[in-house]
């Protein structure tokens, strides 16, 4: 994805509008994980050494229309002033005079801040109405929020009609990882794909599976696929809407396929609940299978140590129950020793990362769930195909 970034043009003394993913967890009012605001840090640090001034956009959560104090940018604005050492003005809108005239007195280094996105009905809608009002406030745009680049929005489509358009560094990074996956993956190329329906992922698992090597099946989506082969799933979570569909990628991709071969079952869906090991054709009636047990994570184990890509969207088990997290794990664990370069698709593989405590031994992290399963499915994201052109 040859796109422009900050660092292709000249932003000394300018406005620059960016759009980031300030979409953070909340409590009482303050962040509970700034994940996000650190990831955008580095474009925001580079804009503001150039001696331009910043304003920021993003949306919070899903506001019911119009102004909501529950999905102020408040608390996240407040992080990001403690997180620069420097103060942050809050906007009351994103648009309208007041904000106007709040961003024509910006001096080179000053941020302002301005309120939720999502406070206007128009922003999902993609007005171009409210994208020229938006616009009007900077001389450039800046797009850093790769987790909303896969919804043409007024703050991220609708805005790249009026001004020129680049990408910022933690946009650069998503593409640039990403886009192996998809373009120019380095073989052997494992995937692994979790998560509890295939419906939900048909698009990526027939991407995947024209792209990679192998490609490890885990969660509620190895149940399916699992029937298909003629096995009793017993009480486990099966989609039977996507049994032929399995059916079909077996008989055309089944020596990619890595399936488990032995799983932890529970007598019922609950933390608590009465677990054992077993093979995958020997079920009980009445139990699930909840996790992939220890014979699966060897098999794992020998494919993942010749890998030299790998990339993971979605957990193989109910990895927030302790007793059915192993499995997770145990993936997460073996990426952390891997000499592959290791792409994690955000959402809840992101979470396992962070939980394992290997976040930082994975060469990147996506912050864009959505947005990442949409990229390996090989769409184009509305947010990245507006941007310049190297």
């Amino acid at each position: 994805m040859n796109k422009k970034t900050v660092k292709d043009i000249d932003i000394k003394g300018k406005r620059v509008l960016m759009r980031v993913d300030f979409n953070v967890p909340m409590a009482d009012g303050k962040v509970t994980d700034d994940k996000r605001i650190k990831a955008a840090m580095p474009t925001i640090q580079y804009v503001l050494d150039q001696g331009a001034s910043l304003i920021l956009m993003s949306h919070l959560g899903r506001p019911k229309g119009g102004s909501d104090p529950e999905f102020s940018l408040r608390a996240a604005s407040e992080t990001l002033a403690s997180l620069l050492d420097r103060p942050v003005q809050m906007a009351s809108d994103c648009v309208g005079p007041e904000v106007e005239k709040l961003a024509k007195a910006m001096k080179p280094g000053d941020v302002l801040m301005l309120e939720n996105t999502r406070f206007h009905a128009g922003e999902e809608k993609n007005d171009l109405n409210l994208a020229k009002q938006m616009a009007a406030l900077g001389e450039v745009y800046v797009n850093d929020a790769f987790g909303s680049a896969h919804r043409a929005h007024s703050s991220t489509e609708g805005v790249t009609r009026y001004l020129p358009a680049v990408s910022g560094f933690l946009m650069e990074q998503e593409l640039e990882y990403l886009g192996r996956a998809i373009a120019n993956p380095e073989h052997p190329y494992i995937a692994i794909l979790g998560g509890a329906k295939i419906s939900d992922k048909i698009l990526v698992v027939e991407t995947l599976l024209s792209k990679c090597d192998q490609l490890i099946v885990g969660g509620g989506m190895a149940n399916t696929f699992l029937t298909a082969k003629g096995l009793n799933m017993q009480d486990s979570l099966v989609e039977l809407d996507s049994i032929e569909t399995a059916k079909s990628l077996i008989a055309k991709f089944n020596d990619k396929l890595i399936l488990p071969v032995d799983a932890v079952i529970a007598d019922k869906f609950d933390a608590e609940a009465n677990s054992q090991i077993v093979d995958v054709d020997k079920i009980p009636a009445g139990w699930r299978m909840l996790d992939v047990g220890p014979k699966t994570i060897e098999a794992y184990k020998t494919v993942l140590g010749t890998a030299r890509l790998v990339v993971w969207n979605g957990p193989v088990g109910v990895f927030e129950m302790p007793k059915f997290a192993e499995g997770t794990f145990a993936i997460a664990r073996l990426l952390a020793e891997s000499k592959a370069t290791t792409v994690i698709g955000g959402g809840d593989s992101a979470s396992a990362v962070k939980k394992a405590g290997v976040a930082k031994q994975m060469t990147h992290v996506s912050t864009g769930g959505g947005a990442s399963l949409e990229f390996l499915e090989g769409k184009v994201l509305p947010g990245v195909a507006a941007l310049l052109d190297k």
